[in-house]
């Protein structure tokens, strides 16, 4: 027996196995109908750049594999293809501006996505901004919730201006540009904003006892009068928004405010600005932290997906390329944890995603 040939052999038969395997537990390949060999992930326009940037590096290093196909698709919608099963027609992995949450995870295992890593990869914040030398608001939560709610605190919105919000801001026009409801970053404005603003006034937080649906409904539905615009998931769109009407206010992630400091500037909440240090101590109000999920039934079908994490546990430290152009790094705790989550390949359970929450 040629001892030379023996283990190409096998690495070929193992990946011919784990590739028919992928096919088998649910996959119907790409559109020729074969099996697909790079990695593909969907999710957050926030996180969207980061991702792609760690793609380019794992492929400069990793010549023998394909780049991975990155698709920014909102989080929201991310998840939902994330989760409709197993197999080359369905994404390996889904990033996200906020943590899955139980709903997901049940619809996900529904559909026997039921072995999910979870990792944090970096912080960020919900940046507000206006164009450089444009309007200058100190907003807070509960300035935020009265100009932006469709019924704040239960009662008609009838705020036109800053200053009927606050009679210290400005008597422009509320014309705020931000992210639609399929976006994490707006799931986070909701739950970071929005509800501690809502949540001001004590019999509001006491309703949320008594009824939920009620209580979600006033704490976190937008008003959709023209004052509250939706660009899309195009976070660069809401910058050019903004840039071009200096009297308006833009959401989007802390990385675009990062990328565009020529051209926005950031707005203080409760007197803290969004800034790198800020965020890092969570001393900014609009902190978050950001997720990649992915399949571990995929990790050895799909060529190239491990090395693909491993670039992303290079690439998130506070030195590294993704802190370079905006992410927030983590804790040393928290990058160590996650670090050990892929190489121990962890899988998420119910009990740990209800626990966090």
């Amino acid at each position: 027996m040629n001892m030379k040939n023996t283990a190409p052999t096998r690495t070929l038969a193992a990946l011919a196995l784990a590739a028919l395997s992928l096919t088998a537990c649910g996959g119907t390949g790409d559109s020729s109908g074969g099996s697909r060999n790079s990695v593909h992930a969907v999710g957050s326009s926030t996180v969207y750049p980061f991702a792609k940037l760690v793609a380019e590096n794992f492929a400069r290093s990793n010549t023998d594999f394909r780049s991975p196909l990155i698709e920014s698709t909102g989080t929201g919608n991310g998840i939902q293809l994330f989760c409709k099963g197993l197999g080359a027609n369905t994404p390996d992995m889904v990033n996200a501006s906020r943590r899955l949450k139980d709903s997901e995870f049940d619809s996900c295992k529904a559909n026997k996505v039921d072995e999910i890593i979870e990792l944090q990869v970096g912080l960020d914040g919900i940046a507000f901004a206006s164009a450089k030398g444009g309007i200058m608001l100190n907003l807070s939560p509960e300035t935020i919730y009265k100009a932006l709610a469709a019924q704040p605190y239960g009662k008609p919105q009838t705020a036109k201006t800053w200053k009927d919000v606050d009679p210290a801001l400005p008597a422009d026009p509320i014309l705020v540009y931000g992210p639609p409801s399929t976006s994490g970053t707006r799931d986070a404005l909701k739950e970071l904003v929005l509800e501690v603003g809502c949540k001001a006034d004590p019999a509001i937080k006491a309703l949320k006892d008594s009824d939920e649906n009620k209580y979600k409904q006033i704490c976190t539905e937008v008003r959709d009068d023209g004052a509250y615009v939706d660009q899309g998931e195009q976070d660069n769109l809401i910058v050019q928004k903004i840039e071009s009407n200096p009297r308006s206010v833009g959401i989007f992630g802390y990385s675009y405010l990062e990328e565009n400091t020529d051209k926005v500037q950031g707005l203080p909440m409760n007197g803290v600005a969004p800034t790198y240090e800020n965020i890092a101590s969570f001393a900014y109000p609009g902190a978050r932290p950001l997720y990649v999920y992915i399949k571990k039934q995929h990790m050895r079908a799909i060529p190239g997906l491990a090395a693909y994490l491993d670039e992303w546990v290079k690439s998130w430290g506070k030195d590294g390329p993704l802190a370079k152009i905006g992410m927030v790094a983590m804790p040393a705790d928290v990058m160590a944890a996650s670090a050990a989550k892929v190489r121990e390949q962890t899988v998420l359970t119910r009990e740990e995603l209800v626990a966090k929450k």
